[in-house]
């Protein structure tokens, strides 16, 4: 007999009985009262859920009540399975949710969410299923000078999991997530910082690579981040070569521009995202600056039975030099350790604008919240909202901000 039509509707898991036991760890507040965050010392690191035993991350979500940009590339989020003595996951923390070069743009795909909280605030959200067979760790590393989440210093989570009373028959590929930088990427040729057209690249060798891995498994998604040091020209003619098994040049999966890979039109100037691919982050329409771009691979997941090298060209036949970042999300069986760099091989760029408004931003909804345990006028959430340019990158306009706020409130 054939299975019932209601069992092929989509989310078909949701329409049987299954063996598995909802959980989340949490910050919430073990007096009972509302302090529902933890505090995260400077070079210190905080385990989200230790657990043993077969199950599955289902959700991820961190937020930070008014961070500095840096913090969310100096704040590192690490996942271990089984038992592994190195992580699988090893991704600043900003990064790993889709915030590029910590400038926060709110958007909603099928696998990151970054919501809107009180203007420099943020709901970080991943969905990316994590399954284990022995047992899963968490943890974030605060590698700042301060503690984790700007004037306020605190962090917000939740790990939401299943647990079974048994392990899979067949073991489940695991998830991993690295971070790869290049400052600067190396230009080639006669012709650098240009947007060229007629030049030659017959093997891949010069390009970035975002991922770089051996074992059996499936490519997922990768989020690109871009500084172009030479608007206003175009920097996206580089092509993304994928190659498979270790199979030589050319690739099976050659690519015909940074546009088509993130699934954008010719020359992307503002921004867009959708369920599976987005340029999230477009700084100017002239095309210099910082843009940031995501591409899940959930409906043609990149499959490979020995080995995967995923790279893009840094403008055509590598001609420029930019800075490029990537996370790259897969899943693989054996699992391997990931790396990171260190905190100052990883830092932003952040000039004395970015300071300057940082310093302010803190020392206004400090007084704010002040002002507001004194008894005075609660100004502190209209503070939060008034720095919203902070967070997405705009220092003039955050200076600005702050400073007419601080004047008309007495602060």
């Amino acid at each position: 007999m054939s299975e019932h039509p209601v069992y092929s509707r989509p989310y078909q898991h949701l329409l049987r009985p299954r063996d598995a036991h909802t959980q989340r760890a949490s910050s919430w507040d073990r007096s009972g009262g509302n302090a529902d965050f933890v505090r995260i010392e400077p070079g210190a690191t905080h385990t989200l859920l230790e657990v043993s035993g077969p199950g599955c991350i289902t959700h991820l979500y961190a937020a930070l009540p008014a961070p500095a940009a840096s913090e969310y590339r100096d704040a590192v989020l690490r996942c271990y399975w089984d038992g592994a003595d190195e992580p699988s996951v090893a991704v600043p923390l900003g990064d790993f949710f889709g915030i590029s070069h910590g400038r926060v743009r709110a958007f909603a795909s099928a696998m990151l969410a970054v919501n809107d909280g009180l203007g420099v605030s943020h709901g970080l959200n991943s969905y990316f299923p994590m399954p284990f067979v022995q047992g899963a760790r968490i943890t974030i590393e605060n590698r700042t000078e301060r503690v984790l989440g700007g004037a306020i210093g605190a962090l917000w989570y939740q790990v939401d999991y299943e647990l079974y009373s048994r392990a899979p028959e067949d073991d489940p590929l695991r998830f991993h997530a690295a971070f790869r930088l290049e400052r600067p990427t190396i230009a080639e040729g006669d012709r650098v910082n240009i947007a060229l057209h007629d030049g030659l690249n017959l093997s891949g060798e010069g390009n970035f690579v975002a991922l770089d891995t051996r074992g059996e498994g499936s490519l997922v998604g990768i989020h690109l981040e871009i500084e172009n040091h030479h608007g206003p020209e175009w920097y996206g003619e580089g092509d993304d070569y994928v190659f498979i098994d270790d199979e030589p040049y050319p690739p099976r999966l050659h690519g015909t521009g940074h546009e088509e890979a993130f699934g954008a039109g010719a020359c992307v100037s503002r921004e867009f995202v959708g369920p599976y691919s987005g340029y999230h982050l477009v700084e100017s329409e002239e095309y210099d600056g910082c843009v940031g771009m995501y591409r899940w691979y959930l409906a043609d997941p990149v499959q490979f039975s020995t080995a995967l090298r995923w790279t893009i060209e840094h403008g055509h036949a590598n001609n420029f030099a930019n800075t490029y970042a990537a996370v790259a999300y897969w899943y693989q069986n054996p699992t391997v350790g990931v790396a990171i760099g260190s905190r100052d091989e990883l830092a932003l760029e952040l000039d004395d604008e970015h300071d300057r408004a940082f310093a302010l931003v803190s020392e206004v909804m400090l007084a704010a919240r002040a002002q507001r345990e004194e008894g005075g006028p609660d100004n502190f959430f209209a503070a939060g909202r008034a720095a919203r340019p902070y967070s997405s990158g705009d220092w003039a306009g955050a200076v600005a901000a702050m400073t007419e706020f601080r004047e008309r409130h007495g602060l």
